[in-house]
């Protein structure tokens, strides 16, 4: 993130026309640009908007590997951020580049923060939004967990499985709804009970677009209608024509991953591992005490 030569002589000249662009990039892949400056600018195919209610604090940053932070802050308007969005939830993660600008010249530019949102406070009229660096990584736990089933997620790089292939998703109107959780339909052609348990909804029309909810339950009721229900309620409005994409469920176990999905070589579990009733096993006298393994 160091300055360009071309922006480092135009700060020692003494009489610079400086100013701060920020873009979001939201869960959605809607792409949001902010500046400080009175006049739009654009660059990175970004928009960056003046007077758009939004503004950053100076930024903390530091050497070694502590944590840089800020502080965004702004007003609430149905033009840039809509309190709509930010219960929706499509804020949350969102990933955040400040850049320090020449608004005379947008090419002398130099990316001064990466990171994304953190905690976002919203009162009546305005909000505040935490920046977290991308430091903060570091501070979680790392390493490989050793457990019975797959540690990847289906469709990820260690996956590797294609969730575009047919069979593996539908697209298809939605035809009820209840309390936006729970989802029925007439029927979903030839895909088995539970067959999108585990798995995602994903909206790709109306108000909720964008949207993503694990599924709970897949239940086939009489005459081949189906009923989806999702651990949590969707937040923003979904309503009855939305068009919704079910990708396939994966429970973690070896044999789903062997004859669902075809994938037993790309398997991230450890399905021989002892379980927990081995660690308390004892010698019993109804038992061979040979001196050999307990666990058989």
């Amino acid at each position: 993130m160091g300055y360009p030569e071309e922006l480092k002589a135009h700060l020692a000249s003494g009489a610079t026309t400086i100013c701060r662009a920020w873009a979001v990039t939201r869960s959605d892949g809607v792409v949001l640009g902010f500046t400080d400056h009175d006049r739009a600018m654009r660059f990175d195919g970004i928009d960056f908007m003046p007077n758009t209610g939004m503004t950053a604090k100076a930024l903390v940053q530091s050497t070694g590997l502590a944590v840089d932070n800020t502080e965004a802050v702004g007003a609430l308007s149905s033009e840039a951020i809509r309190e709509a969005d930010i219960m929706a939830g499509r804020y949350d993660g969102a990933e955040v580049r400040v850049w320090q600008v020449n608004w005379a010249d947008v090419s002398q530019r130099a990316l001064r923060f990466r990171g994304h949102l953190g905690e976002i406070t919203r009162g009546e009229s305005a909000f505040s939004a935490e920046l977290r660096g991308l430091t903060e990584a570091l501070s979680g736990a790392a390493g490989t967990v050793y457990q019975a089933g797959c540690a990847a997620i289906l469709g990820d790089a260690r996956c590797g499985v294609d969730l575009k292939v047919p069979g593996y998703f539908v697209e298809l109107a939605v035809q009820e709804i209840d309390a936006e959780r729970a989802f029925g339909f007439a029927e979903l052609g030839s895909f088995a009970d539970r067959w999108f348990e585990k798995g995602r909804l994903r909206v790709l029309s109306g108000a909720a677009v964008g949207l993503v909810g694990v599924v709970k339950n897949d239940r086939l009721r009489e005459g081949g209608a189906r009923r989806v229900e999702l651990w949590q309620q969707l937040r923003a409005g979904i309503a009855t024509g939305d068009l919704i994409r079910l990708e396939a469920g994966c429970d973690r176990r070896l044999e789903t991953c062997r004859i669902k999905f075809s994938n037993v070589l790309n398997f991230r579990g450890f399905p021989h591992i002892p379980g927990e009733d081995w660690l308390s096993a004892y010698p019993r006298q109804a038992e061979a005490n040979d001196g050999g393994s307990m666990w058989r």
